[in-house]
């Protein structure tokens, strides 16, 4: 791949090739750190890059003890997290069975000629252990 770079004023331009390799890089920087790859490449022929302050190590050993630390809390959420979806496809089913019940309990009272219960906030209950 051929590169060319013009100046904003003036004669003169530079014409550099540019291995694909080295192009996906360029790309990736730029979207790590929300720079265009013509900025990436401009930066680099400025010599603009910043040398890190403070200790790179110690940012980097920080950074692991939290890793290791969001994976132990995960290791604890997602055994909570199994058994809240358990529970919740268990009052699903409970749902169910008790709408069931319901429907059959109208129908004899509608054999008997018995007035109907008609239960909203049991209905609502209901709709919501359905829906989640």
């Amino acid at each position: 791949m051929k590169l060319i770079i013009k100046p904003n004023r003036g004669f003169g331009k530079i014409e550099v090739e540019v291995t694909e390799e080295l192009w996906r890089e360029i790309e990736r920087l730029g979207e790590g750190y929300g720079v265009s790859p013509e900025g990436i490449i401009e930066m680099a022929l400025a010599g603009q890059f910043r040398e890190p302050e403070g200790v790179l190590e110690e940012l980097e050993r920080k950074a692991e003890e939290l890793e290791r630390e969001a994976w132990r809390i995960e290791k604890k959420y997602a055994s909570l997290r199994y058994k809240a979806y358990g529970l919740s496809e268990d009052n699903k089913v409970l749902a169910i069975e008790l709408s069931g019940l319901i429907a059959e309990n109208n129908q004899l009272r509608r054999f008997l000629r018995l007035p109907l219960n008609r239960n909203p906030e049991l209905r609502k209950l209901i709709s919501y252990y359905l829906q989640g």
